[in-house]
């Protein structure tokens, strides 16, 4: 299929994005890596009157690390793609659970375009990347010509591919907070193959009195829930209650049952790695 007529903008600044942003508003779609984007144009499942291209603005290409409030924080710019981030060779000992993540995140070819702002702007509930962000804690940062705002990830995503952002708005970039000394990670997956969107995706941060977990795939976006350290049947059980009390669906790929089975068996699995 082919897309709708739209105008094509390719943006030399970040304020011109945003001027765009401020003119057009629902009119108006952002591209960077087009992953999703163009595959929606194509079937016609959105029609903007403008396609604003980002990705060779410089100001919104940055990965560093930052303070803030004492602590480091991974900062990862609208225009840097899942391969670059990969490829950052502090990024297994930074953010570890986001080096686990990444590798699922579709294949070499989709990452090389692909954004992880991208991927958070899209909030599909079955990518990797909202799950991550969802557990972190990360901090979405969103600009408009009048200034900008910081949104936590729980906050950011609302439903079943809906953010918080505004019309207005652009995702100018996403902070993950760097792993503190004594904190440990796993993640796990069931897809149709290595690559696929996940059917069931396990993201899990432990420290010595807690277990933060996430759930991704089977409900409109990431669920996530803190615990005590547990072991054996109180784990056994807490992930029997948290299989049952989430808004799993049935689709084309999977049923609510199995969905449920996999959040016991990777839940159980994820977290074993984490606490051993």
């Amino acid at each position: 299929m082919k897309p709708p007529v739209f105008d094509y903008l390719r943006c030399e600044s970040a304020a011109q994005a945003l001027e765009a942003l401020h003119q057009y508003g629902d009119d108006l779609r952002i591209l960077a890596g087009g992953q999703s984007l163009i595959a929606m144009l194509n079937m016609r499942l959105v029609r903007p009157a403008v396609l604003a291209d980002i990705m060779r603005v410089k100001e919104l290409a940055g990965l560093e690390t930052i303070s803030r409030h004492a602590k480091r924080h991974l900062r990862i710019g609208a225009a840097v793609t899942q391969s670059r981030v990969l490829e950052c060779i502090s990024l297994a000992s930074d953010v570890p659970l986001l080096a686990k993540a990444l590798p699922f995140t579709g294949h070499v070819q989709t990452r090389n375009r692909g954004t992880v702002c991208g991927s958070l702007a899209h909030a599909d509930p079955s990518s990797e990347l909202p799950l991550v962000a969802c557990v972190l804690d990360g901090q979405i940062t969103l600009a408009r010509t009048s200034g900008r705002r910081q949104v936590g990830a729980r906050d950011f995503f609302t439903g079943l591919l809906e953010t918080d952002r505004k019309s207005n708005e652009l995702i100018e970039s996403v902070e993950f907070p760097c792993a503190s000394s004594g904190e440990t990670f796993a993640f796990r997956e069931a897809a149709m193959r290595h690559g696929d969107f996940a059917i069931i995706a396990i993201a899990v941060k432990a420290t010595t009195e807690k277990i933060v977990i996430g759930v991704g795939g089977g409900a409109s976006r990431p669920e996530v829930r803190s615990w005590p350290r547990l072991a054996g049947s109180a784990l056994a059980d807490a992930l029997n209650q948290l299989a049952w009390e989430l808004p799993l669906q049935d689709d084309a790929l999977a049923d609510a049952r199995y969905r449920r089975h996999l959040v016991r068996e990777l839940g159980q699995a994820a977290i074993g790695e984490a606490c051993a």
